[in-house]
């Protein structure tokens, strides 16, 4: 799943942020972008699922050749 932020602008001027596909600890991380954003204060914070999972960062070294065959 690629990383999403959903932002949702109510007519008496509340901001709701949902972070997607953002595990851990590092979805509070957004939190602080949109605080300086917009310039607002943060009243409730509630943490989904994803915030109590680990990232899973695969890195790798191998190398892959595509050859085409005439």
């Amino acid at each position: 799943m690629s990383k999403k932020i959903q932002i949702k602008l109510s007519p008496n001027g509340e901001i709701e942020m949902k972070t997607l596909g953002i595990k851990g600890k590092k979805c509070l991380d957004y939190i602080e972008i949109l605080k300086k954003l917009v310039d607002v204060n943060v009243t409730n914070t509630a943490l989904s699922q994803e915030y109590y999972e680990t990232e899973t960062v695969t890195s790798t070294d191998d190398k892959a050749e595509i050859r085409f065959d005439n």
